[in-house]
């Protein structure tokens, strides 16, 4: 019987999820926080990846200690503590910010269809990271990445083409994604062998 589920995700012992909504076959890795976010069917996170604010696309690979939407501190105000927005915590006379709150959440991370995140990577809010896109360990991303694009660095810039741009415009029209479980069983062989223009070519792509 295979571990993953279409119906329930697979959420490893000691995870924190707030708010959060999973599609089918997900898994959280051990020791991971969710808050915010939305798992596309199929994508998962290994151990101890941090992630707020988040719209994650489908077959998504998230390694290890990766952080997606981490959160900003004011920088504009005399102070960037957390007492100007958690100050119910300090006082018991007043209430925490929700007008802050609200900001932050609204900041919301975009990650494309079978992208990679690599080890120790960040991805800031608000940034899109497109289809396919590869990020290398220990990246911080603070600008969009192109479709189909690796990057690494920090900041990340560009480093190659993970396809041609013909290939990976033809990748993404092909939207291999959103094809039923079973189609993808049966496709499993060319998957695992194909080329991605062979691939193309024997899928109408």
């Amino acid at each position: 019987m295979p571990r993953l589920s279409a119906d329930t995700p697979f959420i490893h012992p000691k995870c924190e999820i707030t708010d959060s909504t999973f599609g089918a076959y997900v898994e959280i890795g051990k020791g991971s926080r969710v808050a915010h976010s939305a798992f596309g069917d199929y994508s998962y996170c290994d151990r101890y990846a941090d992630m707020a604010n988040a719209q994650i696309g489908k077959f998504a690979n998230i390694a290890a200690f990766a952080r997606i939407g981490a959160t900003d501190h004011p920088l504009h105000t005399a102070a960037c503590h957390h007492f100007l927005y958690r100050s119910a915590d300090y006082w018991d006379d007043t209430e925490r910010d929700e007008a802050f709150f609200a900001h932050r959440q609204s900041r919301i991370a975009h990650i494309g269809h079978d992208t990679w995140i690599g080890a120790g990577a960040m991805i800031k809010p608000a940034v899109t990271l497109g289809h396919g896109a590869v990020v290398a360990a220990g990246a911080v991303v603070t600008k969009d990445v192109d479709p189909y694009t690796i990057v690494a660095g920090t900041p990340a810039k560009p480093l190659r083409l993970r396809q041609p741009r013909e290939i990976a415009d033809r990748l993404i029209a092909l939207a291999w994604w959103d094809w039923p479980h079973d189609a993808l069983r049966v496709a499993l062989d060319d998957f695992r062998t194909l080329e991605a223009e062979a691939f193309l070519k024997k899928y109408g792509g």
